[in-house]
């Protein structure tokens, strides 16, 4: 795809959801600027999924991003001394939400949009099948794009940014057969919270979800898990 199609700054993570999100926009007709965050995260190893990706999907750029999110903590996922969690789903908010996280990494997708004229961000959240993080509810996705268009020179401008959030509404099952649909190799994704030994953990909230979604979508699941979901 040229850069004579319109742009998407999508952000892509490494994960099977950011995959297909970004792989949307690709099918909607856009040129693909891919946006992955080093925030030094646990699972570092999501950022060579990331690259992997970005490639498979012929990202016009591919920006991995610096931004050391453990000087804060307080999350299982940027604190050493706070375990991932290992006993199934619940129904609280987790402690491998990652304090704003998703306006911090829309925040620095809309810089990059604006900079380079695009008005469209792409984001792989959904409502359905996830763990509770207030950062993945149709709620959230509205009020930034209300704030991108508030925030923005663009947006003062009479420019319109639209945050697309194409999984929203979509079950763990709906996006592995999406991924299926869109002809993508899930297993150039990757989603564990807790690696072990180049493995997914297979006992993590998103390992747990991975698993599930494979199974209730009756498609071969391609993850080399530690211990079987």
């Amino acid at each position: 795809m040229s850069e004579e199609n319109p742009v998407a700054v999508a952000l892509l993570s490494g994960g099977l959801d950011s995959m297909v999100a970004a792989a949307r926009a690709r099918e909607a007709g856009f040129a693909l600027h891919a946006l992955t965050i080093n925030y030094n995260q646990r699972h570092l190893v999501e950022l060579a999924a990331a690259r992997r990706i970005a490639t498979m999907l012929g990202a016009a750029r591919h920006v991995v991003l610096p931004i050391d999110l453990s000087a804060f903590g307080g999350s299982a996922l940027t604190a050493a001394d706070i375990e991932v969690p290992k006993d199934g789903v619940g129904e609280d908010i987790p402690v491998t939400y990652v304090p704003a996280r998703n306006t911090v990494f829309l925040s620095l997708a809309l810089a990059w949009a604006e900079a380079s004229g695009s008005t469209d961000l792409f984001i792989g959240v959904n409502a359905l099948d996830y763990s509770g993080y207030p950062d993945c509810r149709p709620e959230f996705v509205d009020a930034f794009e209300s704030l991108a268009n508030l925030a923005t020179k663009a947006g003062v401008e009479g420019g319109r940014f639209r945050v697309h959030a194409p999984l929203q509404d979509m079950t763990k099952a709906e996006i592995v057969r999406e991924a299926d649909r869109l002809g993508l190799d899930a297993g150039l994704s990757w989603s564990c919270y807790d690696p072990a030994g180049g493995l997914h953990c297979g006992l993590c909230d998103s390992c747990r979800l991975r698993a599930k979604g494979f199974e209730e979508a009756g498609l071969p699941d391609p993850t080399r898990y530690a211990a079987r979901p």
